[in-house]
């Protein structure tokens, strides 16, 4: 069974465009990294703390993690399809790859 499926940055834009509210969008990059600007409507949890916070993750609504390249997403999709989650999504690249193609990031609140 596939672990998570990895989108794109248009991939992600159109779900987020299409107003899911099933979905969730989660910035596993570092504080300092996510001072720097993060995806409109992300919420930030460091992955070094997500085996604390998965539990505040619903596993009936889709997640789709973001880093900075990929990887910790990457890292971060596994961990939790191993607590049960199974609507898991890994942004291809990154907030980089986002960025790349001329999507916006905003200020963190």
């Amino acid at each position: 069974m596939v672990a998570f499926q990895d989108l794109d940055p248009m991939d992600l834009q159109r779900l987020l465009q299409d107003g899911d509210d099933k979905l969730v969008l989660v910035d596993v990059r570092t504080p300092a990294e996510v001072a720097r600007g993060t995806i409109p409507g992300a919420r930030s949890i460091p992955l070094h703390l997500l085996p604390v916070s998965a539990g505040t993750l619903d596993k009936e609504q889709a997640v789709v993690f973001y880093c900075q390249s990929g990887g910790r997403s990457s890292q971060a999709c596994h961990y939790l399809r191993q607590q049960g989650h199974d609507k898991l999504y890994n942004l291809r690249g990154g907030i980089m790859a986002w960025v790349r193609s001329g999507l916006p990031i905003v200020s963190p609140s």
